[in-house]
């Protein structure tokens, strides 16, 4: 078995067992015609094995495709229209090739259709994979929406529970954590002006350097240092929009992030955040956050900069607490720098610091997650943000994985009951949860906070309960109607892109916020 007990087939005692996250299952009892086919020994991270899901109803194939990985996620999936080809039937069907066969179900509703479906794959791949997946069927990101919306009809905490288990075959875990979360959420919400405010992002694309597991928009700072200007004069440029567009609309809450905005030096701060005054009403602002991020870009200065301009909240991202991590994944910070940035931000009077890390990075298992932790609990920071690592196909991890394998990558239920038990050891509670795709161990990320430090701008960009301006290279702007329709448009990811055609982003805002510029004037 592989150090980290992914993916491989080992011959113990006569039996052949197959390993999956740690986690050993009798593949003999499992054979029915549902695991992938190795041809006499499993190749670590199945990266050549393919799935084949063949179905006879457009428009499940991305819930299908997402429902197949989380079982299966170290193999390539695809999903078919139509029957099979050349008389197959479900299962092995050739050298590393798997296939099924699931038609979609008839005479019910699309929502109906689609859930009932989802169960009869989950059915069928629990039986032949031996798992099961503590969220069930639930693929989406945002998996309290659906706790919060019985909320708000009055629905009673067993029905909802019995709703999600019985409807998404969620465990009573993870039906009670989206529960928690959804009425922490909702009592947080009650006092935002989520019909006639909106709230802003801007966001600063630039990093000291480029995490390997990063797909956010991103930039080397050394690359664009000279240019910085240009984009804080195209983002000036929306700032002014936004005064005119939603002068009539209260501001509840402004997150600068990136990127790493601390990247800019303590002038350019200044400049961007004098802006944003002058222009901007911020009387009503219940929440101003700048995510300071990496502890290479803190310095006094720049912490002195937001302290002026009435910042609240920051963020403080060591991700781990391990050297040897933070060097692999090209952080190129120490430890210590991450304490001494911690500090100066409590010498500079800031009370609401976030810290993130991230669960399943290379190498590390329960042992450094611990260390982790309690380094994290010395700091004492005010909340904590736990992800699960996501590995994204436009990030360097995913190539150094093609090129290398997934035996490295390893989240399980311990690693995040330790980091559950360190937030509840400093007081923090959850307050919001979301989900992605390709998510190490199938898991979620999780939001901690002590009362009153919950971060407001993280639970609307997830409940969607509020319009969302959004300004800079790569942003996504979303506006969301008195009936819950949401709309959506964005800026072009490319950093000189986005300053050559600034006129044709903001061109992009006026389209989908016409109405709010005629309702002022």
């Amino acid at each position: 078995m592989g150090a980290n007990g992914f993916c491989k087939r080992d011959w113990y005692r006569g039996k052949s067992l197959l390993y999956w996250y740690g986690t050993e299952i009798d593949a003999d009892k499992n054979a029915g015609g549902g695991r992938c086919r190795t041809g006499g020994g499993m190749r670590e991270a199945m990266r050549e094995k393919l799935i084949r899901i063949y179905t006879d109803d457009a428009g499940f194939e991305y819930d299908i495709h997402a429902l197949v990985k989380s079982f299966y996620p170290h193999c390539e999936v695809r999903v078919l229209l139509g029957e099979q080809n050349g008389g197959e039937t479900a299962g092995e069907a050739g050298e590393g090739v798997l296939c099924y066969d699931f038609p979609a179900p008839k005479g019910l509703s699309r929502r109906e259709a689609k859930n009932e479906l989802k169960r009869r794959i989950y059915r069928r791949l629990s039986r032949d994979t031996g798992q099961t997946l503590p969220w069930g069927t639930l693929t989406g990101i945002r998996p309290a929406k659906i706790p919060m919306a019985f909320l708000e009809e009055g629905k009673g905490e067993e029905e909802i529970l019995s709703y999600m288990k019985e409807t998404y075959y969620t465990s009573e875990e993870k039906g009670r954590l989206a529960l928690k979360i959804a009425r922490q959420e909702k009592k947080i919400l009650s006092g935002l002006h989520c019909k006639e405010g909106y709230s802003l992002y801007l966001g600063i694309p630039f990093c000291p350097t480029t995490c390997l597991y990063c797909s956010f928009p991103s930039n080397p700072l050394v690359s664009w240092k000279k240019r910085m200007g240009e984009y804080l004069d195209a983002l000036q440029r929306e700032i002014e929009y936004t005064a005119g567009a939603f002068g009539d609309k209260i501001l509840d809450t402004i997150y600068i992030g990136g990127g790493t905005p601390t990247t800019l030096e303590p002038e350019e701060l200044a400049g961007l955040l004098g802006k944003l005054r002058s222009a901007l009403d911020v009387s009503h602002v219940r929440e101003f956050t700048v995510e300071a991020g990496r502890a290479d870009s803190i310095t006094p200065e720049k912490l002195a900069v937001l302290k002026e301009f009435g910042i609240g909240r920051i963020s403080v991202n060591p991700q781990t607490m391990n050297q040897e991590t933070l060097d692999f994944i090209g952080r190129r910070h120490t430890v210590e720098q991450v304490r001494q940035a911690f500090g100066m931000a409590r010498a500079a009077g800031f009370d609401n610091i976030n810290m993130d890390l991230i669960l399943g990075l290379p190498g590390e298992g329960l042992g450094e997650v611990r260390n982790t932790i309690e380094q994290i609990k010395e700091l004492g920071p005010d909340s904590l943000t736990v992800h699960s690592l996501a590995i994204k196909r436009a990030s360097r991890l995913s190539r150094w994985i093609e090129e290398n394998g997934i035996s490295a990558f390893v989240n399980t239920e311990e690693t995040m009951q330790a980091a559950r038990e360190g937030a509840h050891a400093m007081g923090m509670g959850p307050y919001y949860l979301y989900r992605q795709k390709n998510m190490a161990g199938n898991f979620e990320n999780v939001g901690y906070a002590r009362e009153g430090k919950e971060g407001i701008y993280n639970i609307l960009i997830m409940e969607e309960k509020q319009t969302i301006l959004a300004l800079g290279a790569g942003s996504i702007s979303k506006k969301v109607y008195p009936d819950g329709r949401i709309e959506r448009c964005e800026n072009v990811k490319d950093v000189a892109q986005y300053i050559g055609r600034i006129d044709e982003m903001i061109e992009r805002k006026r389209k989908l916020f016409a109405d709010e510029e005629q309702a002022d004037r």
